[in-house]
């Protein structure tokens, strides 16, 4: 009669799936490393794939730190050669005059950038949503071929239209009353009418939530409107933080718009607030420049590592379908 095992023994041996072996059947419980106490090969792998990845993302800060470091420094020793890596001295005083001396108008610069960029984020938000709404629920003849003309649209840049929409505003100055040109309007009201992206970002994810849900909100009595701010807005937050992300740091750091359509100084927003900077100095003092520009992209940091998570949720989720 055979020896029964104990029960705890039989389970350890399972749990660690060393199965008994049937009558003359020998088990062979050699490592699948093949060798000895040596490390599984994918770990090796996966250590020269972290490695290559810090290399590359150490010379992608390569500009950043050289940004950061001459924004220390005295004007003689950002222009010396060979550079110096270490700040001597250490010139805190570069921030300071930005703010101090009159020449400069950093806030009133950034109050000019935020207004515009909030008045950005929510058009592009709002507008963009309802039109994916409709291209992604509501069925209707033409639906393919308006969101194939919607998409063309992403493939023609800017200059393209610059001086049509110029002209598109200077009429409207003309012939409304409402003063265009020289105002923040052309900047952020055709965001409220949606763009290209932004839609085609969010209906997208419009599409992968279920349509059940749609269905069974219409049986309960609640309209298009409802089912949009009560079911698929509430389900769509990460996307749209996407949105409103990739929004704000567009509007921040354009260049070309505000150098078009504004007409006075006082208007300037950051980034055109740089180029006037360099400019009026008669050169370039380099240090100021540059603590000027890490006070410029030191928003953006921030921002993209409080929403991170979210921003790396919505970019996952958005699915491909359709």
């Amino acid at each position: 009669m055979p020896e029964k095992l104990p029960v705890n023994m039989v389970s350890k041996d399972l749990l660690e799936g060393n199965f008994p072996a049937a009558a003359g059947e020998s088990v062979d419980r050699t490592t699948p490393s093949g060798s000895a106490g040596g490390p599984p090969p994918h770990i090796g792998r996966r250590l020269m794939t972290h490695a290559l990845l810090i290399g590359v993302s150490l010379i992608a800060l390569v500009p950043f730190l050289w940004l950061l470091d001459t924004s220390f420094k005295t004007e003689s020793a950002a222009t010396q050669y060979p550079p110096s890596l270490i700040p001597d001295p250490f010139r805190w005083q570069n921030y300071v005059n930005l703010f101090s001396e009159r020449q400069y108008h950093m806030l009133l610069w950034a109050r000019n950038s935020l207004t515009i960029a909030v008045l950005v984020v929510l058009g592009t938000t709002i507008s963009s949503a309802f039109v994916a709404y409709g291209f992604a629920k509501i069925r209707f003849r033409g639906r393919g071929i308006l969101f194939a003309l919607m998409l063309s649209t992403m493939m023609i840049p800017f200059p393209v239209t610059m001086v049509s929409m110029f002209i598109i505003f200077k009429w409207l100055g003309d012939h409304t009353g409402v003063a265009w040109l020289g105002t923040f309007r052309p900047l952020w009201v055709p965001y409220w009418f949606g763009s290209a992206f932004s839609i085609f970002l969010l209906r997208q994810f419009f599409i992968t939530i279920p349509d059940e849900l749609s269905e069974a909100a219409r049986i309960d009595g609640c309209s298009e409107l409802g089912i949009f701010f009560r079911i698929i807005l509430p389900l769509a937050r990460p996307a749209l933080s996407v949105v409103a992300l990739f929004a704000f740091l567009g509007v921040w750091n354009d260049f070309l718009g505000p150098l078009v359509y504004l007409q006075h100084s006082h208007q300037f927003t950051l980034a055109l607030g740089l180029e006037a900077f360099q400019s009026q100095l008669g050169g370039s003092q380099w240090n100021l420049l540059m603590a000027a520009s890490v006070l410029v992209i030191l928003p953006v940091v921030i921002l993209f590592f409080i929403a991170q998570r979210t921003f790396i949720e919505g970019i996952a989720t958005t699915g491909i379908k359709g």
